[in-house]
């Protein structure tokens, strides 16, 4: 299992990238990896028909397990990291934002594949990115590319953990 910080606080990786980045399959096998637990927030709250407020009330119920985490979705805009980064502190966790970057064709070909539709694909991409706000110096993303292997992914996230 993966050690918290020097300070003996939990983790919270938030993973966060555009449609199709690899940020799914990274943070799933990042989970599996090291024994942690996984939550899609956007499908959480698809699936139960929660609100965002009632999704931050059951992170919160989530936080304080005090367990290191890998959350994704619904981290598409700053206002809403902040948020589940402040849900985290308030337990103690050490939050880290995982920003996976991946070019934009390769993004266009995973989404024709997934949406087996140029048209559908193009809405669905043009909705997402226009949706979504890039970190801010404030928020310091450990950054991955979507296109590298995940255990060279592995390696630079442990890097980054290590330095934070």
């Amino acid at each position: 299992m993966m050690e918290g910080n020097k300070r003996n606080k939990p983790r919270g990786l938030l993973v966060f990238g555009a449609p199709c980045s690899g940020k799914t399959t990274f943070a799933e096998k990042f989970a599996a990896k090291f024994g942690l637990t996984y939550y899609n927030l956007t499908e959480l709250m698809e699936e139960c028909s929660f609100s965002w407020e009632v999704m931050l009330m059951v992170l919160d119920l989530i936080a304080r397990t005090g367990q290191t985490i890998v959350i994704e979705g619904g981290l598409d805009t700053e206002k809403s990291r902040l948020e589940v980064r402040n849900t985290l502190r308030s337990h103690g966790y050490e939050p880290t934002l995982v920003w996976v970057q991946t070019d934009a064709a390769t993004i266009r070909n995973r989404m024709k594949r997934k949406y087996r539709s140029v048209a559908k694909a193009k809405t669905a991409y043009e909705t997402a990115i226009a949706e979504m706000e890039a970190p801010s110096e404030i928020e310091k993303p450990v950054i991955l590319s979507g296109k590298h292997t995940f255990e060279t992914q592995t390696r630079h996230i442990l890097t980054g953990l290590a330095d934070i």
